[in-house]
């Protein structure tokens, strides 16, 4: 479990108040701010768990509540702090007021501090189980069945699935090849509610043209030479499930019209038949290819482009999915450790290197198959880089101080950019002083330009 954050900020204009405030929760790491300015810049340094706000602040120049502002700047830069109000006696209105804003509770005057005791005791508690929930979401493989998944991107991915499954729209997934959408295409079927019919998977690369259509939409008896019977197509087939149509770019321009019919009427025509048939089914596409580029060329629909992109996912190729190399390479080491009956313990550090190293070209598949064969040939408990077929290399470069300094040195350069070269104004969007930025400048060599006449 992660460190707790006992941080409590206190924001009051009564310098009284606010001392015997300070003294009174002294269990606590108290900062104290008097005004809203201060209060922002002291969110954005010490990043608090619970703040004690006095909703009665004075008003700016211009006569603004600078109390209701104050709980507005403060969610919008951390959500998930707890404000807790304190009002005036019987003022309800503007407490619930605060709350509807995102204030976690209020209080009134005059401070009882036992009473007050509880609530910031029981916004502390609140805050680390959040934070502690927050936590082991994401560091959760995967939330979704049959996707091994740590990276953000895929993550988000799976977020996205969760949300678009139960409801009716046609959804494109985009990737590379071998980055696994029919695996997410599953999965949306899985958690919607067809899950209980089909899943029909057609790949549109993989059938000739001439006998595209009759796959998809079925065909008569005597339709052609040939069809001594009725035949079903993968589009009844799927009826009341869902259908894959997997290289959707590869669909012959002619058929392309047909399906478009069928997406906007729901019907379908057997090849040969007369009679028009309607289907209930939710379509999937998938492709490697850029779709956009085809309809640019007139080589893909664009109204078909439209209706089967109403909600498009992206999936990134393993290359890209920081961490998830060497995860999906131990879960699928295991998987066929078990299906081959081979007694193998895991991967040696020279195969962990180079898994990690490789760029994967063929992506998830390259490796599912590269590690069936290592787990097969392997001859010893241990999985090496030239039982998969990879270059060995030193140990991996994962430099924590370097990392941290490149992160630092991308925050400064945006923060420089958005105060417009204003030192003072990018220390407190950072959150740190002014002569800290400078010495941050000058250790990492900085660039910029200042502004002639800076307004601090």
């Amino acid at each position: 479990m992660a460190e707790k954050n006992n941080t409590l900020l206190i924001v009051e204009d009564d310098r009284g108040l606010r001392s015997q405030l300070l003294w009174h929760f002294d269990q606590y790491h108290v900062i104290t701010a008097e005004d809203r300015a201060s209060a922002v810049a002291a969110v954005r340094k010490e990043q608090p768990a619970v703040i004690l706000q006095d909703l009665g602040l004075p008003p700016d120049d211009e006569g603004v509540e600078e109390g209701f502002r104050t709980i507005k700047e403060i969610i919008a830069l951390a959500p998930t702090t707890k404000i807790i109000v304190v009002t005036g006696y019987h003022d309800y209105e503007n407490a619930l007021r605060a709350i509807a804003l995102g204030a976690y509770d209020f209080y009134q005057k005059p401070v009882e501090t036992n009473t007050l005791d509880l609530i910031v005791q029981r916004a502390f508690q609140l805050y680390d189980l959040e934070t502690e929930n927050r936590r082991l979401s994401d560091s959760h493989n995967s939330p979704l069945s049959g996707v091994i998944a740590s990276d953000p991107q895929m993550l988000r991915v799976c977020r996205v699935v969760e949300k678009v499954a139960p409801t009716a729209v046609t959804c494109l997934i985009l990737g590379e090849s071998g980055t696994g959408k029919e695996v997410i295409a599953r999965a949306i079927h899985n958690l919607s509610p067809r899950a209980s019919g089909r899943f029909v998977a057609i790949n549109c690369a993989a059938v000739p043209e001439n006998l595209m259509e009759s796959e998809l939409f079925g065909y008569e008896k005597g339709a052609f030479t040939g069809a001594s019977k009725r035949t079903l197509g993968k589009v009844e087939t799927a009826n009341g499930g869902s259908l894959f149509l997997d290289e959707i770019g590869d669909m012959p321009l002619p058929l392309q019209a047909k399906l478009l019919r069928f997406l906007q009427e729901r019907v379908i025509e057997r090849l040969g038949g007369r009679e028009e048939i309607s289907v209930d089914v939710r379509v999937i596409c998938a492709t490697n290819k850029d779709l956009e580029k085809m309809v640019a060329a007139g080589t893909f629909r664009e109204d078909l482009y439209y209706r089967i992109g109403e909600l498009v996912i992206n999936l990134p190729p393993l290359r890209e999915r920081s961490g998830d190399k060497i995860l999906l390479a131990r879960f699928l080491l295991k998987k066929y450790a078990g299906e081959q009956h081979r007694p193998i313990l895991g991967f040696s550090p020279d195969a962990v290197a180079a898994i990690e190293n490789y760029e994967w070209p063929g992506n998830v598949r390259e490796m599912e198959n590269k590690l069936k064969r290592a787990v097969i040939m392997a001859e010893g408990k241990q999985i090496s880089a030239a039982d998969i077929g990879l270059a060995t290399c030193d140990a991996l470069a994962i430099n924590l101080r370097q990392i941290r300094q490149d992160a630092e040195v991308a925050a400064i350069r945006k923060a420089l950019s958005v105060a417009d070269g204003n030192v003072s104004n990018a220390a407190r969007l950072l959150g740190i002083t002014r002569p800290t930025l400078y010495d941050l400048i000058k250790k990492y060599e900085i660039q910029f330009t200042e502004p002639e006449n800076p307004k601090d």
